[in-house]
């Protein structure tokens, strides 16, 4: 051991974190998604909506959350945390009476965009005057065998929960991914809103990115990635 230097100073580090301030497009991929780079409520963003190919697919019944992604370059995920502040709500003039304002974060996703597991929030669930609505206000889903409308009609209640929401304004949102288990945190909450003990790809790995839905329009910023 060198004279003076730490025990710990020695040892290889065993975690790595990437940082993304989502500040330019520069390296973004987008699948089925318009983005441009943007300030919100003054901060520097990225602003995404659904393609007009990605609004076609979902009225023709190809998928149930519509919508697409944003992969962040050279991200291959297998367990850690990732950690950002993002922003949903129903686009305005768009045409889809049930849209939510559906906005979150996919992980593992494969080449190809597909498939990936998914943790997203429906913000305008989160203070609506029905009960049942608030209780879908978080939602998991593991593109594309188990979309929301499976989960839903499989295992009611099981890969959804509550959490208190505004459309339009910035939340905090943590997930946390270990072998077949995951959780999200909302608002910086020491207890997750929604636990997964059976992510439906398994013990997998692959890329990170932001996520939208049907009808929206979305905001990302300061995204982190640690494992």
């Amino acid at each position: 051991m060198a004279a003076g230097l730490p025990a710990a100073l020695l040892l290889p580090c065993l975690c790595a974190a990437q940082t993304f301030a989502l500040d330019s497009l520069k390296g973004l991929q987008p699948r089925d998604v318009t983005m441009e780079a943007t300030t919100y409520q003054g901060r520097k963003a990225v602003r995404a909506t659904p393609s007009a190919a990605a609004d076609a697919a979902f009225s023709a019944g190809k998928s149930a959350a519509g919508g697409g992604l944003i992969v962040l370059p050279d991200t291959v995920f297998h367990n850690g945390t990732i950690e950002l502040e993002l922003s949903g709500q129903p686009r305005a003039g768009g045409q889809f009476a049930d849209a939510r304002g559906f906005v979150g974060v996919a992980f593992r996703v494969a080449a190809g965009a597909s498939p990936y597991g998914c943790f997203y929030l429906r913000p305008t669930n989160g203070r609506a005057d029905d009960q049942l609505r608030r209780n879908h206000s978080a939602q998991y889903i593991s593109f594309p065998d188990f979309e929301w409308n499976r989960l839903r009609k499989e295992t009611p209640g099981k890969y959804e929960s509550y959490v208190d929401l505004v459309p339009g304004e910035w939340t905090k949102v943590k997930i946390e991914v270990s072998g077949n288990k995951a959780r999200l945190y909302v608002h910086g909450a020491a207890q997750p809103v929604l636990v997964v003990n059976d992510l439906k790809l398994g013990d997998s790995q692959g890329a990170v990115a932001l996520w939208i839905g049907v009808g929206t329009e979305a905001h990302f910023t300061n995204l982190r990635v640690s494992q």
